[in-house]
């Protein structure tokens, strides 16, 4: 036990000075897209056609945006365009409101607006969530199941995952929604009492990601389903996911939290 005890105090800590300080990621890591207009030299079709998801998104115009809750997070994303137009950033914040909060022609994305008072009441201190995993790859569970660990800690913020949904304020929903996986989402919905919450975690929720339009999925969160939070990526890492619900509980001013170390 004195070994243990001796060896932890060497250790020190070890969990994330998040949000208080900016986070570090390696240098491979690809956070919110950006889209540089001055690099685009007209062959937005041909780009898009490239692709290996929608997150290029061209207007009859030939105005092009980017669609950061279709993003992969691949490198052909970038190099779809032979001018560069399109690269990574190392920002991790890439959660919204609404879907349409997800696209932009730059790629910056809007503030993210918090949860009323009386919500923020309930759930600012306290957060319970029942996570669904409805038909995906297993990348977004297993960035939420580390949410729990020493590093990132999500219960210090009064954040965890509960086993029924009858314990439950919100739903997080991975996975582009299977069709063996739609009944038992919406009965978890139902089960979990009013006022709650759905959040909608990674490429697959938000529009399908990889599986988009195969005829075994649902693109995505059914749309009756009212989503109060969107965090894309693929998968987000866990500062992503703990960014987004942070601002969704007011325990984050706007943007104020620290950009990422360049």
């Amino acid at each position: 036990m004195l070994d243990f005890l001796r060896t932890r105090l060497a250790q020190g800590t070890r969990t994330s000075a998040f949000p208080g300080e900016a986070p570090e990621f390696p240098e491979r890591f690809r956070g919110r897209p950006t889209l540089d207009g001055a690099r685009c030299l007209g062959t937005c079709r041909e780009c898009q056609a490239a692709m290996p998801s929608s997150l290029l998104v061209v207007a009859p115009d030939g105005r092009a945006s980017l669609d950061v809750g279709a993003c992969l997070f691949s490198p052909e994303e970038a190099t779809a365009c032979p001018h560069g137009a399109i690269s990574f950033t190392a920002d991790a914040r890439l959660s919204a409101r609404d879907r349409p909060g997800l696209v932009s022609e730059t790629g910056e994305l809007p503030a993210i607006e918090a949860l009323g008072r009386r919500m923020q009441q309930l759930f600012g201190r306290s957060l319970r969530l029942r996570s669904v995993a409805a038909g995906s790859c297993n990348g977004c569970e297993a960035e939420l199941v580390a949410l729990g660990n020493v590093v990132f800690d999500m219960a210090r913020f009064g954040i965890q995952f509960v086993a029924s949904p009858r314990h439950a304020d919100g739903l997080v929903i991975t996975g582009a929604v299977s069709r063996n996986m739609r009944d038992a989402l919406y009965r978890t919905y139902e089960a979990i009492p009013d006022p709650r919450m759905v959040i909608a975690v990674g490429a697959c929720a938000i529009n399908g990601g990889p599986f988009r339009d195969s005829p075994e999925v649902g693109n995505g969160v059914p749309p009756d389903l009212p989503v109060d939070l969107w965090i894309a990526g693929c998968p987000p890492h866990p500062l992503t996911v703990l960014d987004g619900l942070l601002r969704l509980l007011g325990q984050l001013d706007g943007q104020s939290a620290p950009a990422p170390k360049a």
